[in-house]
């Protein structure tokens, strides 16, 4: 069976970034849940008459993020089922502080705690992820911008409930270069 590696954080935090680099060093299959529930979001959204590109406003959520989770963790479960390792990227907001979400889905493959991993990707502060977002420049991330005061809110520091012992779970803060020496770190925490 393979490694189940969650690499979660609030929007702008690179979580895409440490994925990338970890994926680099090892093979693994990458599953952003924006990538996988895109095509879904969009036609969803415009169907609705709503805009196709709005991945924040209450009726996003409402209309697409459980479909979004399900894809990811679906197509997670199914690799590692095959002993392919998976990284996993995503919020996870609500799922993080459910301490019964996890157990729930490894049930659906038989796989253990011991198979899972959390790197919770972070900066230290509010003006960062503004300036991390503004300067990406993705027309997904509109709302995040528009609403500032009402979506920053969402960035604070969470804790991970899942019961994984504290060796499964690291915190990295991403303000720094993701450079040869942190991907090292990573790349220990994951497959040591």
């Amino acid at each position: 069976m393979g490694k189940l590696i969650f690499v979660v954080g609030s929007a702008g935090a690179g979580k895409t970034s440490v994925a990338r680099a970890l994926v680099a060093r090892r093979t693994a299959a990458f599953l952003d849940m924006d990538t996988l529930l895109r095509p879904a979001a969009e036609a969803i959204m415009t169907m609705a008459g709503l805009d196709p590109s709005d991945r924040d406003s209450p009726l996003y959520k409402e209309r697409c993020r459980d479909l979004g989770y399900r894809i990811t963790m679906d197509a997670a479960l199914e690799n590692v089922q095959l002993g392919i390792d998976a990284i996993i990227i995503g919020p996870f907001t609500q799922e993080t502080a459910d301490p019964d979400w996890l157990d729930g889905e490894l049930a659906r493959i038989g796989a253990p705690r011991d198979a899972v991993r959390v790197i919770v990707v972070a900066l230290p502060d509010t003006d960062r992820y503004y300036e991390r977002i503004r300067d990406r420049g993705s027309e997904l991330d509109v709302w995040k911008l528009n609403n500032w005061e009402t979506f920053s809110r969402s960035l604070a520091e969470r804790e991970i409930r899942w019961p994984l012992p504290p060796s499964a779970v690291l915190r990295y803060d991403n303000a720094g270069p993701l450079d040869t020496e942190a991907v090292d770190r990573l790349e220990q925490f994951v497959w040591a």
